[in-house]
């Protein structure tokens, strides 16, 4: 797995066999908290398998899901940069092994391959420009084209057979809290989609029926 993560790709089968034992592997059942928002950033982590989601909590206990991973994607990378804070916590909706290697392993491990600090940039990279995306998105689509984009999105990386299954992986609030959104809103905004024939809803089930009538929803 380590050696189809993008940022550890670059490295030879002796550099991955070293990764591999300067950190540790963890499983976390789901609902559990991998890491909190505030906890010191001296960490990267690597999902092994599973699915897990990046919460940002506001100070008055508002939440907001900032990302969805899958395996193979890394998190905690922006910490590492300055070892500051976290900026949000990562919380399994499944259950989850996770890869973890300390700032110092990372930062040996790039000195002794400078492809690695190459890629770790680039992923930095990705994560603003996938910030920036969403500033975007709030800015000039609306509520139902959010919703579109997110499920397509959702349907693209995770490859759902039988559809997006609320309640088990995903709750109407998460897909709420990454569209800027209310749960009933969201609510509302599924069953017009749905209406329109776009999407089908089967109790918890959400199934894409027109997939290129989303998409042209989805647009601005």
């Amino acid at each position: 797995m380590l050696a189809t993560t993008p940022l550890f790709r670059v490295l030879s089968n002796e550099g991955i066999t070293a990764t591999a034992a300067a950190g540790l592997s963890r499983t976390y059942s789901a609902g559990q908290i991998i890491c909190h928002q505030g906890d010191l950033g001296d960490h990267l982590y690597v999902v092994l398998d599973g699915l897990a989601k990046v919460v940002f909590t506001s100070e008055r206990g508002d939440e907001m899901v900032l990302n969805i991973l899958g395996p193979g994607e890394i998190f905690g990378e922006l910490a590492l940069l300055d070892g500051s804070p976290r900026s949000a916590s990562v919380v399994t909706l499944q259950p989850t092994s996770v890869f973890i290697l300390a700032r110092n392993r990372l930062l040996e491990l790039m000195r002794h391959n400078p492809g690695l600090a190459d890629e770790f940039l680039k992923s930095i990279g990705r994560l603003v420009r996938k910030l920036t995306e969403q500033v975007g998105d709030l800015a000039f689509l609306d509520l139902g084209g959010r919703l579109a984009k997110l499920l397509l999105q959702i349907s693209a990386r995770h490859s759902h057979t039988e559809g997006l299954v609320l309640d088990r992986e995903f709750t109407q609030s998460d897909l709420a809290g990454m569209i800027g959104a209310s749960r009933p809103a969201v609510n509302r905004a599924l069953q017009s989609l749905s209406a329109r024939g776009l999407i089908a809803v089967h109790g918890r089930v959400v199934e894409i029926r027109d997939l290129e009538g989303l998409k042209r929803r989805a647009e601005p």
